[in-house]
């Protein structure tokens, strides 16, 4: 342990409790799930898809590279503390701040020094645990009754508190294609690259937007971001999806928004046993039979038997067979569950861009005439 360092702790709701280091100190509540992703640290840290976990990396070395405001995928790291088997203190090749230091000027409680294979096995047997990183001096009979009054995931609604506080522009890059509205879920800053590179003018709206005022935008297509949480409690903005279905524009639903459309077509949705987070997750093509190599960051699903007749599943997890994908039936509506902005080495995935933009294209040109 180094000099600055502090011992601490990982206390997990059933009693496990794994002592380690405290790099970065203070102390945080959360459901820890664990990440499988070998490169990327950085974009899992500032996802607000992971506003309320703890994240637990099974990549033994995280920081190898340090970190680059030009990486980052939000204004703020969003997980409520992070842990790995060991971080690296100074960063190979042209480097960056070390993530330690951005981990402890960003006050976020990280942990080293555990045994993370056995955490990842626990959650696997058990499921996500609400867990906490602590102090290994902090007194472990408040920990634990503040860990057991802590809400759980399933029913926590948590968009509200990723979202943006206002609509804003981001421009074409280009010559301008169309123009789409973007609700803002907890959106990742690469999704809107993704279409401002492909020549989208996009209009970001905070997550309770209207149906009406996102409609009066004189928009071309809506794209539903990912986002944190439980989609089911979010009950006026899938009225609000529902609304944007009835208007027949072109949407594509991302994550959370993959879930919410789900939603608003009429299926259901149900909560994971310890959630895809990860850059290997394969996802099978069932329209083409080919196989996609995707980054996932969630922990509910799509049921695809709840889906309505005018749905069909078009993509599965190879894994453990979960909804990945679906579309409604003649309509330029289309959602997946991975994060096709997201290239955790192969590209394949960035197709779903393409796809829905020259949906946007096609119904624009159609509705023109």
């Amino acid at each position: 342990m180094r000099e600055a360092d502090q011992a601490g702790v990982l206390l997990l709701e059933d009693g496990s409790r794994f002592e380690g280091t405290l790099v970065s100190s203070g102390e945080c509540f959360g459901e820890v799930v664990f990440n499988t992703s070998m490169t990327g640290y950085q974009e899992i840290i500032t996802d607000p898809s992971y506003r309320g976990q703890v994240v637990l990396m099974t990549q033994p070395h995280m920081g190898n590279y340090g970190v680059s405001s030009e990486v980052s995928e939000s204004r703020r790291p969003w997980v409520e503390g992070f842990i790995a088997r060991e971080f690296t203190r100074v960063p190979s090749g042209v480097g960056g701040e070390p993530l330690i230091e951005y981990l402890q000027r960003s006050n976020v409680p990280a942990l080293e020094g555990i045994d993370t294979r056995a955490v990842v096995r626990r959650l696997r047997a058990t499921g996500s645990l609400r867990g906490v990183i602590a102090p290994l001096s902090a007194d472990p009979d408040e920990l634990k009754e503040h860990l057991h009054t802590m809400p759980r995931m399933v029913g926590r609604a948590l968009v509200d508190e990723v979202t943006c506080d206002e609509a804003y522009n981001v421009p074409a890059q280009g010559e301008e294609r169309c123009f789409l509205a973007l609700y803002d879920f907890g959106a990742k800053e690469n999704i809107l690259r993704s279409l401002s590179k492909r020549g989208a003018r996009v209009r970001v709206l905070p997550a309770r937007t209207s149906a009406e005022d996102c409609l009066a935008l004189g928009i071309d297509g809506v794209v539903l971001s990912n986002g944190p949480g439980d989609p089911e409690p979010l009950t006026s903005i899938i009225e609000a999806v529902r609304t944007l279905l009835a208007a027949e524009l072109p949407l594509l639903g991302i994550c959370l928004g993959h879930q919410l459309l789900g939603l608003a077509v009429g299926g259901s949705t149900f909560k994971l046993k310890f959630g895809h987070h990860g850059g290997n997750q394969p996802v099978k093509d069932l329209v083409n039979g080919t196989v996609a190599i995707t980054s996932q960051n969630h922990g509910f699903a799509v049921d695809g038997d709840s889906l309505p007749y005018n749905c069909r599943v078009t993509g599965i997890n190879l894994n453990d067979g979960t909804v990945q994908a679906f579309e409604v039936n003649d309509r330029p509506v289309f959602s997946v569950q991975y994060h096709p902005e997201a290239s955790p080495g192969p590209h394949e995935s960035a197709r779903i861009f393409d796809e829905y933009l020259k949906a946007v294209t096609d119904h624009a040109a159609v509705a023109a005439r």
